[in-house]
């Protein structure tokens, strides 16, 4: 009975790791801060301001001088910032910064200037931002940041530029320099439409040159100055990829062509558009076109994607059928224009567009492409002319972290638990341990395929990752032989192999810990994660020691 009694403790204890949730915040919830707040928080607008990293920017004109704000992140860790920029660059923004140490053991939030790329250019508490005094703080609450203050402007800048610094690195006293950030976005907003303008991701800053620059968009026509071969009057047009400016037209010219124009800012690098089967860039075939800024050299190929590695990415093949003449590329009004046609009853729907490095081009005899710099899957209807963006490695990423999560990092120490806790109950216990721990066995071992396929897909260093979780599978491994020839009880190697087979599964269950919070790491899905495996971790270890420590007293 009393081990009955036990064994409900941990489903319990365990069953709650699943219930407690880190609180989400979107435009649809309402704004419940525990901390007051000294302006009116009920007609506040509301924008998804970079989804990428969970960015949500509540503000409001207060009083016909005064803007409020409150922007809102998941806690990663890092400082976060929201500056305010004339052109959509750093240089020349003032930024308000805010931080929470983990745990919540310091933080603050200071206005910076910045005057230059270098860390003694970014000067703390200065810059161009009446901000309103005592107005700034930021709190922590839900595993999310929340940082609000309020400026003395009759319309603040439009654009803004918000930025996540690294992982664990904040300012401090005496100089509070701050490190350069992770990751950046550079956003413009229409305050009275409460509605998002173009955005520049991670480095591209608007092209300012002697002439003004033509901003593209699905409103306005289509005027090049060099000539078409196709109808250019009838053509679906589509922001296909916000965050660089990618604009798509494209038409159905007659029952098996279909024409192209991608429109995108030059950012004296190569751009790329691929028709891909399956969302990834491996097995698709691209189109990319290129001009320097001076436009000393240019070009337009067909790719094949037929691996990850640079001669793997080859010239002058693929599976599109492009007509002869079609192709050109063009630099008009700081704008690169790419145009071509493919012979095709219906072009594929998984496109992927890509930037390459800044200032690096394909180039003879080679034309060798170097890595992108970023990039986007994207699904087109090509009947409704919709897009929708999509990562086809989220899926297989998660799925990665909770097969290993719950194989590995939660059903192996319940099976090693009951093993040592529960032997008074026989044969139950021996039962209960094998089936958990072969469950977790095979749940770990598709973790570990899956991670195996993932990291053939992502351009990151995954080697210690990788190496850990295959040290784990070895340990896995050796633990299902050893139950395989297990000695009888009353044999004279029993008491060998009982000491062999304990102390891998705590070798095991020690290395899987460690490997899990750093796959979490890895994978940026933020401290919810984190929060909720040490939650069921935290519950696990405490299971442990109370029957520990009622083991020793009965001792």
């Amino acid at each position: 009975m009393k081990a009955a009694l036990r064994l409900l403790f941990i489903i319990i204890f365990v069953g709650s790791f699943f219930l407690a949730r880190p609180e989400a915040d979107s435009c649809t919830s309402n704004l419940n801060l525990r901390v007051p707040i000294l302006f009116d928080t009920t007609n506040l607008h509301c924008l998804s301001v970079w989804d990428a990293q969970g960015f949500i920017l509540r503000y409001v004109q207060t009083s016909a001088n005064v803007w409020s704000f409150i922007l809102s992140t998941p806690d990663t860790n890092s400082y976060i910032a929201m500056g305010f920029s004339a052109n959509g660059g750093m240089v020349g923004s003032s930024a308000i910064v805010g931080w929470v140490a983990s745990r919540g053991a310091s933080g603050g939030i200071k206005q910076y200037y910045l005057g230059g790329l270098t860390p003694n250019q970014v000067v703390p508490d200065k810059g161009n931002l009446q901000v309103i005094a005592n107005s700034t703080f930021i709190t922590l609450q839900s595993s999310r940041l929340y940082m609000v203050f309020q400026l003395e402007t009759t319309e603040p800048l439009s654009w803004l530029i918000l930025a996540t610094g690294s992982t664990g690195i904040f300012p401090a006293a005496p100089s509070y320099e701050l490190t350069k950030h992770l990751d950046k976005v550079s956003t413009r907003i229409d305050y009275s439409k409460a509605n998002l303008g173009s955005s520049q991701v991670n480095g591209s800053s608007p092209q300012v040159d002697g002439s003004s620059s033509q901003a593209d968009s699905c409103d306005s026509n289509l005027n090049l100055t060099v000539p078409l071969l196709f109808d250019t009057t009838k053509l679906n047009c589509l922001p296909v990829w916000n965050a660089q400016g990618y604009i798509l037209r494209y038409s159905q010219t007659s029952p098996n062509i279909w024409s192209f124009i991608l429109s995108a800012p030059n950012p004296n690098s190569y751009i790329a558009m691929g028709f891909s089967p399956n969302g990834g860039m491996v097995g698709s075939s691209a189109i990319v076109g290129w001009i320097s800024s001076n436009g000393a050299s240019g070009g337009l190929k067909q790719y094949y994607l037929a691996g990850v590695a640079p001669n793997q990415v080859v010239p002058d093949r693929g599976n599109l059928n492009i007509l002869p003449n079609s192709t050109f590329i063009t630099s008009q009004s700081s704008r690169l224009y790419m145009a071509f046609q493919l012979e095709t009853n219906h072009p594929l729907s998984r496109l992927v567009y890509a930037i390459g490095p800044n200032g690096i081009f394909p180039s003879a005899p080679s034309f060798a492409l170097t890595l992108h710099q970023d990039k986007i899957s994207v699904t087109l209807n090509y009947a409704t002319g919709s897009s929708a963006s999509e990562n086809p490695y989220t899926n297989l990423k998660r799925s990665h972290g909770l097969l290993n999560i719950l194989g590995w990092g939660i059903l192996i120490i319940m099976g090693a638990i009951v093993a040592r806790h529960f032997k008074q109950w026989d044969p139950f216990w021996f039962y209960f341990h094998a089936s958990v721990q072969s469950l977790g066995f095979l749940l770990g071992v598709i973790g570990v395929i899956s991670g195996l396929v993932l990291s053939n897909q992502l351009h990151i260093d995954l080697n210690l990752h990788k190496a850990l979780g295959i040290i784990i599978l070895v340990l896995g491994c050796l633990q299902i032989m050893a139950f395989l020839a297990r000695p009888k009880k009353n044999s004279k190697g029993r008491k060998y192999w009982n000491l062999y087979h304990h102390n891998i599964g705590r070798i095991l269950i020690i290395v899987a810990i460690a490997n899990i919070f750093y796959g979490i790491r890895l994978g940026k899905e933020g401290s919810g994660w984190t929060v909720g495996y040490g939650i069921v971790l935290a519950v696990l270890l405490s299971i442990a020691v109370f029957f520990e420590i009622g083991l020793w007293n009965r001792d």
